[in-house]
């Protein structure tokens, strides 16, 4: 018999090889069952037994901020052979072993900090990728003629401006991304969701601006480009991360 840890916004994969025919009483908090389409399942409470063998379920994660305890139950050598059962039964079903077993307490923190760096690497390198297709995006379109002119004969926006602008708008979707690895079970689904939302959001602005045509089409571009960096990069290194 083990228990497990699971800290605040802590998960675990549920690997079938580890856990087959073993059986889990919530001791301590609650812990949420993520399905294997990563879709949110059931929240446990205190005293909540289940199998996971047959169920479906890919890992275990603590949807709260305190420390939630699930003690694992192997059967002995003989009666380990794997079988398919229900997935909630109640505490008594393995109380002998509970009680024949000794404990060993394994600690799952948050997502690792080597996962949270990573992404975070990733971010940044991506972000310098947006600032630069932005720029030359912005001098391109300077380059045919767009004046950038905010409202339409007022002064125009700076060159160095759509850099930083990227930058700080990038390094927000990186804390964005790096939060949803730490605390949400489906980080990769929700990101693109509320990227691509903040990114419908923005090309307002542009559209009351009162620019001219050529000004709002080409800030309305701009908008777009380094979106298309983002986003799909944060996406990809998070399913990296949680697959």
């Amino acid at each position: 018999m083990r228990t497990l840890a699971l800290r605040g916004g802590a998960r675990v994969a549920v690997v079938a090889a580890e856990w087959c025919d073993a059986f889990g009483v919530v001791t301590r908090g609650r812990v949420q069952l993520e399905l294997r389409d990563g879709e949110p399942g059931p929240v446990l409470g205190r005293d909540a037994g289940f199998w996971l063998r047959g169920t479906g379920v890919r890992a275990l994660r603590n949807p709260g901020r305190r420390t939630a305890r699930v003690r694992i139950i192997t059967p002995k050598a003989r009666t380990a052979t794997c079988r398919s059962t229900h997935p909630y039964a109640s505490h008594r079903m393995m109380e002998d072993d509970m009680n024949s077993t000794n404990d060993t307490e394994v600690v799952a923190g948050p997502a690792s900090d080597h996962r949270l760096r990573g992404l975070a690497g990733t971010g940044l390198v991506a972000a310098l990728a947006a600032m630069a297709a932005t720029t030359l995006a912005a001098a391109l379109a300077q380059a045919v003629g767009v004046d950038f002119e905010v409202p339409d004969g007022g002064e125009s926006i700076p060159f160095p401006g759509f850099a930083v602008v990227t930058g700080f708008f990038s390094l927000v979707g990186i804390v964005i991304a790096v939060a949803l690895l730490r605390w949400s079970a489906r980080p990769a689904a929700r990101f693109v969701w509320t990227a691509v939302s903040l990114t419908a959001i923005s090309l307002i602005p542009p559209l009351l601006s009162g620019a001219n045509t050529a000004t709002t089409t080409a800030l309305l571009g701009l908008h777009l480009v380094p979106a298309t960096v983002m986003i799909p990069t944060l996406a990809r290194s998070l399913r990296t991360r949680t697959d």
